[in-house]
């Protein structure tokens, strides 16, 4: 068996290895030896230039110049090398099936997709399987799995560029125990909830994920949401959350958050963080002041963020919650129904504080674009705003809202814009913000030219270390990257990620920090991000001058729960 001998970076001084020296005499063959770039290590420290080396799937060794040969040698002079990127908010979860390489997330470095923003793709019950088939839009494919583990073991099966890992999420906990109603669980099915939790973290999901402005997460009530946490938490995960509002009551929201991470005993995350309508891009300032104090006393509180001025989700939020009682098909009916639209359209030009519309958020119709459709019928009007839509069909925006769903069969998938540009730059920065693209991972082929998407799918990365970190100075080259690698990996409980350090994954970027750009825009969102050259994925190159190699290495990232750990894992270990 090869012996290796292990250097590592001690701030920006590399300590020497067993000789004493800067370097590591007569070393062995390598499978990979990544030469002369320039390390960022994860830890946010400066920067040094170094080697690095890999065997099979782990770093062996870092050091000034390491001796040796290696079977594939990378000249890295004159770039950044760094640990693999992480997607604190993913929904790969369907256009990994179809395309394994996630080539729009693998051209800006994300080595692994983090999924579960309420919605998992399990655990499933027959009635599940059967909605979630018939529901399906460009992508179509069998459901041969039940549990959120299999969903996840059947990618790393197929075949796929990066690794996945997941959060079981709230709301299909709470579809599989109590359907899509408008209902409270009784102590019964609460239990059945919990113990779904239990199981999927003992199996290796990353914690518990809700997503509340939505039906029928929006049901759930707190003290549900802090049971299910507190199963999370003996475990090890965390509580993660698009919360109940990012507008009008977004200080409420975080004080609901920082709340059931306090009785859960869990940390906590929100997704996505923003000011939505321009009358809340003030609360900034209060906004950082609920974390930190929260933080300060002793609760780890974190936040991640996607760098545009606009979201993307369906017309659903603009809807209120009690006409979608009871899934989709009951929502479409009732929207036929006279009388019902006309109470619908009354409250989406209402504004109130009961449920967040984006549509009045974002500040009308001229502000709300259509991005995706179901219906071929429909797909034409892709890339029009409600508005120009509406003028079309000489409909208000509301009504033209209303048969869109109706026709689509399908929420409808649009584009809000939100957000205000400052308030974006200045959270970048943030020492306790990470980053998600809150997209898919996929390519300007196949299928994915049936629909448009929001150029986050394809520039999140790249604009946050290119525009912002680069052009802005928003942030630090040392800290973004941390905030992109080893702060992710530790908020997660993932072992031996999110740092280059002998003994860690060889999950691994290479990329030019004068040139990484995002080119993706709300009109051409389906263009790749360039500066990014190579990435390993488990120590197997998986990009190469930024081609695909048509290397498929990724794996099923197991939480810190999981009971094939030879410690058992936490939830063993926490009883």
């Amino acid at each position: 068996m090869k012996k290796a001998l292990f250097c590592v970076a001690a701030s920006s001084l590399l300590l020497g290895c067993a000789t004493g020296g800067g370097s590591i005499a007569q070393g062995p063959r390598y499978d990979v030896l990544i030469r002369g770039g320039t390390v960022y290590d994860g830890s946010g420290n400066q920067p040094f230039v170094a080697d690095v080396a890999i065997e099979k799937d782990r770093i062996v060794a870092i050091a000034p110049s390491i001796a040796g040969s290696a079977r594939s040698e990378v000249d890295a002079r004159g770039h950044a090398v760094t640990p693999g990127f992480i997607n604190m908010l993913s929904w790969a979860t369907e256009s990994l099936i179809v395309h394994g390489e996630a080539m729009s997330d693998l051209r800006q470095g994300v080595t692994l997709e983090v999924f579960g923003e309420g919605w998992s793709m399990g655990p499933l019950n027959p009635e599940m399987k059967q909605l979630s088939q018939a529901r399906q839009g460009d992508i179509k494919f069998p459901i041969t799995w039940t549990t959120l583990s299999e969903y996840l073991s059947f990618l790393e099966q197929r075949g796929i560029s990066p690794n996945v890992a997941s959060f079981i999420g709230a709301t299909t906990v709470r579809i599989h125990e109590l359907g899509e109603r408008d209902v409270d669980p009784t102590p019964a099915q609460l239990a059945r909830m919990r113990a779904l939790v239990r199981q999927a973290m003992e199996e290796g999901a990353l914690g518990v994920g809700s997503s509340l402005i939505y039906a029928p997460a929006s049901y759930a009530e707190t003290p549900e949401l802090v049971a299910l946490t507190e199963e999370a938490g003996r475990c090890g995960g965390m509580y993660i959350s698009h919360m109940r509002s990012e507008g009008d009551r977004l200080l409420e929201a975080i004080d609901e958050l920082i709340e059931i991470s306090r009785q859960s005993g869990a940390p906590a995350e929100i997704y996505h963080l923003k000011m939505a309508g321009k009358k809340n891009w003030g609360k900034l300032d209060e906004v950082i002041a609920r974390v930190e104090a929260a933080r300060a006393r002793g609760q780890r509180i974190t936040v991640d963020m996607y760098n545009y001025t606009a979201g993307a989700t369906g017309l659903n939020g603009s809807m209120p919650p009690w006409v979608q009682d009871g899934g989709f098909e009951a929502w479409a009916e009732r929207l036929k129904d006279p009388v019902i639209r006309a109470r619908v359209v009354q409250e989406m030009r209402t504004p109130q504080q009961k449920w967040e519309n984006l549509l009045l958020l974002a500040g009308g119709a001229e502000n709300t674009l259509l991005i995706g459709f179901k219906n071929e019928a429909l797909k034409p009007l892709t890339g029009k705003t409600l508005a120009e839509v509406a003028k079309l069909r000489g409909k208000s925006p509301e009504e033209t809202a209303i048969d869109l769903v109706i026709e689509d069969g399908s929420r409808v998938d649009v584009a809000y814009f939100l957000m205000s540009e400052d308030n974006v730059r200045r959270q970048v920065g943030l020492p306790w913000m990470s980053f998600g693209s809150d997209a898919e991972a996929s390519a300007p082929e196949g299928v994915f030219l049936k629909s448009s998407t929001h150029p986050r799918a394809y520039g999140n990365v790249a604009r946050l270390l290119g525009h912002y970190v680069r052009d802005q100075k928003a942030a630090t080259l040392p800290d973004a990257i941390r905030r992109l690698t080893s702060f992710p990996a530790a908020n997660l409980g993932l072992r031996d990620r999110g740092a280059l350090k002998p003994g860690h994954f060889a999950d691994v970027v290479i990329f030019d920090p004068a040139t990484i750009k995002d080119h993706a825009t709300f009109e051409r969102p389906q263009q790749f991000a360039t500066g990014v050259r190579d990435v390993f994925v488990n120590g197997v190159q998986v990009l190469k001058d930024s081609e695909h190699t048509g290397a498929k290495p990724g794996r099923f990232v197991r939480g810190p729960g999981w009971t094939g750990w030879p410690d058992g894992g936490a939830c063993r270990l926490k009883g």
